[in-house]
């Protein structure tokens, strides 16, 4: 096949492995996964402020496009959990949740993070995604979750808060207001929690969410024929879902919309495609396949176009379908497709049932969702392995909570790029002796070992380059207090994998200060990618050709010795 043609129609590369085997076991995932996303459609709609029947069109028509452009052949995609969180927050600034100005800027705001995604892909820019580390991923993931919790508070007990609260002013009000809590709402939120909780225990596989609500809208029907009770009139059901089949609308564009959705849809495509790409490169480990970050880019991109066409609202991978598919046994993104059409299906016997579900049922399940962002396990791993990237976690948390998530996602970037280049710009250095024990003088860091007369060795951890140089050219300065006497130096580059310009130079000149004491610096087991820097910015010549090495050879430690020893 063409290249160009496989990048153009991606899935003529997975059609020929479809037979009737893997019809079969896609059949049995997409109709899994149809299920699945019934609970998780209304309820991340309602995550994202918008009308319950919206997130279910975004597991049609997006999901269809996705499987159809990306490279995964087990990734799903729909509306997520964390894409909803971004767009509540981002856009419940400009407009009312809910409201039918609200839902046209929304998917406004879809159609351009589907164009900037797409553009991504287009120019090759998948691996900007590996800048989002998983240390900002989990703790913004938590912190979501956490925001997620607070949003449900007032549908959970019952409690009329003003519109806007963040999570401290949520939880204040919460406070002061224990006197207008219903608990008759409580009680229905608390029993779909628990019940998801128990099902989800005793029976991982059952779709729980749908479990949960059925158990805790039971529960509030039965709540009516309690003597001496006359509630049900307080506990407020979902609207009734319109059509299944999403019409053809394309946004309202006007300058204003795009004044108010451009820097939104920027944040929710950059989190829409670290969320796809970690999930797909996740499931694709275990399944053996390769994932071309482009071309899922691109995948993501069409998806989120032609989804806000027929009013879907921006959808990415979703983690729990595609780990869903992938354990149903799916084999090629056919599974997806059918997952979409068999939830057409679905739509038309279920949708009418809707206006029987309690919100305050909908608060349980979502609080379940909720608590399953937090990972509890990954973050003590994380603080337990290191100081640093633990306050990078926690500093992304606060600001998911505190700030806003956008903010938030731009934050714990820069902090890990800081974290990073400050542990490129300071290799390590150690002091190498020979092992006098060893074949060939092998060299070793035990410091129980002599030092050769006048010679000091020493191995730079670490690139050389320009953020590097003035580290490195400290630590081999620092020989001199030491043991004025010092003016031979070997560094061992076996470690050195990169160098550039800056780090030629500063090594240029210090072989030239190391002449000028009457000594001399050695560069040994020197790669070729160094060598070839060292050669074509002409700092060999002034380091001293015969004084660099570029493979193992241990008469260059024999050769140091001799010429320090003849001093």
């Amino acid at each position: 096949m063409p290249p160009g043609l496989a990048r153009l129609l991606p899935f003529l590369q997975w059609w020929p492995r479809v037979n009737r085997v893997t019809l079969r076991a896609d059949l049995i995932a997409g109709a899994t996964g149809a299920i699945l996303v019934l609970p998780q459609g209304v309820a991340f709609a309602t995550i994202a402020g918008m009308p319950p029947e919206y997130g279910l069109y975004a597991a049609i028509i997006p999901t269809i496009i996705a499987a159809l452009f990306g490279s995964s052949w087990h990734l799903m995609g729909g509306p997520t959990t964390a894409t909803s969180i971004v767009i509540f927050s981002t856009m419940s600034t400009v407009a009312n949740p809910g409201t039918n100005e609200y839902v046209q800027l929304v998917l406004v705001m879809s159609l351009l993070a589907g164009i900037f995604k797409l553009m991504m892909g287009l120019l090759r820019m998948g691996i900007l995604v590996n800048f989002v580390s998983q240390t900002v991923v989990v703790g913004f993931t938590a912190g979501a979750g956490l925001l997620i919790a607070a949003s449900q508070i007032r549908h959970y007990f019952g409690v009329s808060m003003p519109l806007g609260l963040g999570f401290a002013d949520t939880l204040e009000f919460l406070a002061t207001h224990v006197r207008d809590i219903d608990w008759y709402v409580a009680s229905v939120a608390t029993i779909t929690l628990l019940s998801g909780i128990a099902m989800r225990r005793r029976w991982p596989r059952f779709p729980y969410m749908i479990g949960a609500m059925v158990v805790g809208a039971l529960y509030a029907y039965l709540l009516r024929f309690i003597p001496g009770f006359t509630v049900s009139h307080h506990i407020a059901t979902v609207p009734a879902l319109p059509g299944p089949i999403p019409a053809f609308a394309p946004p309202r564009f006007s300058l204003e919309a795009l004044r108010k959705t451009t820097s939104a849809a920027v944040v929710v495509g950059i989190v829409g495609l670290a969320e796809a790409i970690s999930i797909a490169r996740a499931i694709a480990a275990r399944s053996e396949q390769r994932i071309n970050a482009n071309q899922e880019f691109i995948g993501q991109g069409l998806a989120n176009i032609a989804g806000s066409l027929f009013s879907a609202y921006a959808a990415s991978g979703s983690l729990n379908r595609t780990g869903m598919n992938y354990e149903a046994g799916a084999k090629t993104p056919l599974s997806s497709i059918f997952s979409a059409l068999f939830l057409v299906l679905v739509l038309f016997a279920v949708a009418p049932l809707a206006r029987y579900l309690p919100i305050p049922a909908m608060a349980g399940v979502l609080l379940l969702v909720a608590w399953g962002l937090v990972d509890v396990k990954r973050i003590r791993k994380i603080c337990r392995i290191s100081r640093a990237e633990a306050a990078v976690l926690v500093v992304t948390l606060l600001a998911t909570l505190l700030v806003e998530l956008g903010f938030a996602i731009y934050l714990g970037v820069m902090l890990s790029l800081m974290l990073y280049l400050g542990r490129t710009s300071q290799p390590r250095v150690v002091h190498i002796r020979p092992d006098q024990l060893e074949h060939a003088r092998a060299l070793t860091s035990i410091p129980r070992l002599p030092d050769i007369s006048e010679l000091r060795m020493i191995r730079i951890q670490g690139s050389i380059f320009f953020g590097a140089t003035e580290h490195v050219r400290e630590a081999l300065q620092d020989l001199d207090p030491h043991d004025p006497a010092c003016r031979y130096v070997l560094i061992d580059a076996v470690r050195v994998n990169f160098i550039d310009a800056a780090g030629a130079k500063m090594l240029a000149e210090e072989a030239i200060r190391r002449r000028r004491l009457g000594g001399a610096l050695y560069l040994y087991r020197v790669n070729d990618e160094v060598l070839g820097v060292l050669t074509r910015s002409g700092r060999i010549e002034e380091i001293g050709r015969e004084n660099v090495v570029p493979m193992n050879a241990p008469q260059m430690i024999a050769r140091a010795s001799r010429a320090a020893e003849a001093l």
